[in-house]
């Protein structure tokens, strides 16, 4: 009887370490793919909070981006969209500000955070994934002081909004406002 039942002891131990073991590889496989999440820029995380006020510190430079979400055809305007946002945080090379909204019944989104650190030999940037119904892309607002840019793969997947495209940039003291729209 004593040897029935360490046998069944042992059995169900090595399977309960089995089963863990299992358990932990397809946890941390599925949050490693959950964390790379095919993100063409650097600083991607999917888990960020729910806010439109990204900024650490009130009386420091600032960026307002605000813009309009369209279908992919540039006509309708998309509501309740996705919209996830990092950047590098001032004087740092983390991306440490970064939140997620939607857009409201017009498609439209507005958030305001500090001015961006950038890398050397290049320009600041904020970047953006945009995500409704299943659908889901990256791209990224290029800026310095004086203008705002888009990038070559933002122009072709967004060219349909001919005069909407290119955005806009206006300086007032410490804040700068930049009109970014963007098709999804």
């Amino acid at each position: 009887m004593t040897n029935q039942t360490s046998s069944r002891r042992s059995f169900l131990i090595k399977t309960a370490v089995v089963t863990t073991g299992l358990a932990l590889v397809s946890s941390t496989q599925a949050f490693a793919k959950i964390l790379d999440n095919e993100s063409p820029y650097k600083g991607y995380n999917p888990f960020s909070e729910n806010k439109t006020d990204l900024r650490k510190n009130f009386f420091s430079k600032s960026i307002l981006v605000k813009g309009i979400v369209y279908d992919e055809f540039g006509v309708s305007k998309i509501s309740n969209a996705k919209i996830e946002v990092w950047h590098l945080s001032p004087n740092s090379e983390k991306f440490k500000h970064r939140g997620h909204f939607f857009t409201n019944e017009n498609g439209e989104y507005k958030f305001i955070t500090d001015f961006p650190n950038r890398y050397e030999g290049e320009k600041t940037k904020i970047y953006f994934k945009i995500s409704s119904n299943e659908k889901a892309t990256f791209t990224d607002l290029i800026f310095d002081s004086n203008f705002a840019y888009i990038s070559y793969k933002h122009w072709e997947s967004n060219n349909i909004l001919k005069e909407r495209l290119f955005p806009k940039l206006k300086t007032s003291g410490l804040q700068t406002t930049i009109q970014f729209n963007i098709t999804l």
